[in-house]
């Protein structure tokens, strides 16, 4: 019975969206640096040991999403960042496509909660200061993608 009430707590679906992202920007970061389809790693992480505490169909969508649109992702990111987008961290180029992914295909997510996941991701797996470059690219996106409609 405690199961269902830990199932529905909105706390609890947070977390799992949190895990969801996390694993997508681990599963980007493998895809951009072995090249392996998205399938296969998909598969690989359906394994891993924090899936069970994902949103396992939002880490699909993220995954998904991200990897098949990339090159319209990608022409977005070259818009917003100051270099080419092949000296970007790989880390950090993983959390900018899915937050663009988001700000773009998932209108239901707020902008805000996008730009800080982003910004917990970076400040913990990107480089020193990353997040700050984080936070500005995605801002500027979530303001010209999103405008008033938060």
């Amino acid at each position: 019975m405690s199961g269902d009430t830990v199932a529905k707590s909105p706390r609890r679906g947070s977390r799992t969206r949190s895990v969801a992202r996390k694993l997508a920007m681990q599963a980007l970061y493998q895809w951009q640096l072995t090249g392996d389809s998205p399938e296969s790693i998909h598969e690989q992480f359906l394994t891993a040991g924090e899936h069970d505490q994902a949103d396992a169909d939002y880490f699909a969508e993220l995954l998904r999403g991200s990897t098949a649109g990339r090159a319209e992702l990608d022409v977005k990111l070259a818009s917003y960042v100051d270099r080419p987008l092949e000296q970007l961290d790989p880390v950090e180029r993983a959390i900018l496509l899915i937050g663009l992914y988001e700000l773009t295909a998932r209108l239901d997510v707020p902008y805000k909660v996008t730009i800080n996941e982003a910004v917990d991701l970076a400040k913990r797996f990107g480089a020193t200061d990353g997040h700050k470059y984080v936070n500005a690219i995605l801002d500027r996106a979530a303001r010209e993608i999103r405008g008033d409609r938060g």
